[in-house]
């Protein structure tokens, strides 16, 4: 399993135009970027993707672009999940027909499932395809949490293969590495390193839009066995964990983008780009981090 999704994931950001409209030519530019830049795979149309503001035919579209742009050198987990079942199964069928790789599936969010309806939605979107599902857990943006007795029920999912644990309760991370067997992927940045210190195996992440080798560098040194080299390369990721807490995801980084050259436009909303006062927040990370070189 940690060879078919890989270690570093990055949850693309999905470029518009100036008229609001998807830019798949930079979304193709983006993800052969990111490809060259350190990361093994892409979740595609996920948070930081802006899935909630995207049509049914503009996610399928962007997932046929990513398949197409580096699906042969990459693995390509398309963003599936919604609160709607019916409408999560759809789908992650359409995306199965493109040949998307695997499955980004958030808890379903707003409608409060007990945890046997989070099964019950799981077993599901399994029903429809034979790829791996990541079960994408962020309390933080549904409400709920995924507790680690249920994970254990979603493990038994054949098709269930790994959790983005976007909560930073470390034991709860370390009883879906020990009783589940599922992978483990940090969903939040700065717990890449304390989740490998734990048995992870990486990250769904937004930094490495703009730190993709020194992440991936990073998790090499760690499971070579270099773990203080590693730590410190952890600590020196610093501004970038700092640029994304500026504001709401993607904001932050799709400023980011702009100022080092990746044209990705702005956002839809309700999100709004990035103000002056955050602009300038974001550039002195950039620079703290040596990234800033036009694109």
């Amino acid at each position: 399993m940690r060879r078919v999704l890989g270690e570093v994931l990055t949850a693309i950001a999905t470029p518009f135009r100036s008229d609001g409209s998807v830019d798949f030519h930079r979304f193709a530019a983006l993800a052969h970027h990111l490809v060259d830049n350190g990361s093994d795979g892409l979740v595609v149309a996920g948070t930081t993707g802006e899935a909630p503001t995207l049509s049914d035919d503009e996610r399928l579209e962007l997932f046929r672009v990513a398949l197409g742009a580096v699906g042969d050198r990459a693995t390509v987990i398309a963003g599936t999940g919604t609160y709607s079942t019916a409408h999560s199964v759809h789908l992650t069928h359409k995306a199965h027909e493109l040949g998307a790789h695997g499955f980004l599936v958030v808890t379903p969010y707003y409608n409060k499932p007990p945890p046997r309806g989070i099964v019950a939605h799981f077993k599901a979107i399994a029903e429809v395809s034979d790829r791996p599902i990541v079960v994408y857990n962020i309390p933080a943006r549904v409400v709920i949490n995924i507790e680690p007795e249920t994970m254990i029920e979603l493990a038994e999912i054949p098709t269930v293969k790994a959790v983005k644990q976007a909560n930073d309760d470390h034991q709860q991370a370390r009883r879906i590495v020990e009783e589940t067997g599922l992978d483990l992927y940090a969903g939040d940045d700065n717990l890449i390193f304390p989740f490998l210190e734990l048995g992870g195996v990486g990250g769904v992440c937004v930094h490495t839009h703009v730190v993709g080798p020194q992440v991936k560098e990073m998790i090499r040194l760690y499971k070579r066995g270099d773990h203080v080299e590693a730590r410190r390369m952890n600590e020196a990721l610093a501004p970038a964990y700092e640029l994304l807490k500026i504001q709401s995801n993607p904001i932050a980084i799709k400023a980011a983008l702009n100022i080092l050259g990746h044209e990705v436009g702005g956002l839809r909303l309700p999100l709004v780009e990035a103000t002056e006062d955050e602009q300038a927040r974001v550039r002195d990370c950039l620079e703290r981090l040596g990234v800033l070189v036009a694109a």
